[in-house]
């Protein structure tokens, strides 16, 4: 579970904002997520370019 943590805990203490979106399955039909990151205080662009990822 750390090694998982690793790769999230690093955003939260930068203060960006960041989100994950659902972009397809592997192979074995495990899903697959993306991890989106914005500028700080520019959550609006964030949260549209999750919304357009996920049309």
């Amino acid at each position: 579970m750390y090694l998982g943590d690793i790769y999230t805990v690093t955003i939260n203490l930068a203060g960006v904002p960041a989100i994950s979106v659902p972009c397809g399955n592997s192979s074995t039909g495990l899903p697959i997520g993306l991890q989106l990151i914005g500028r700080h205080f520019d959550e609006a662009t964030l949260l549209n370019a999750a919304y357009s990822l996920e049309q």
